[in-house]
């Protein structure tokens, strides 16, 4: 199957398991979409592994004065 083939989620799977180092958790999903009445809604999944914001997963996001 050539890289046209393939559908976006298949892309995505391929490019973030590609790394010499990576794990086929790399490419579990960490978003979750939604759309209602026209607005688009992203959220961040509970159990993913990557975060925004500052600390370690299940920290609350502040900033440290270490900056």
């Amino acid at each position: 199957m050539g890289r046209d083939d393939m559908t976006d989620a298949e892309k995505r799977h391929d490019q973030l398991t590609s790394a010499p180092d990576a794990v086929e958790e790399d490419a579990a999903p960490r978003i979750d979409v939604t759309e209602h009445d026209g607005v688009t809604r992203i959220d961040v999944r509970e159990d993913a592994a990557v975060r925004p914001g500052f600390g370690y997963p299940g920290e609350a996001a502040e900033p440290s004065d270490e900056d």
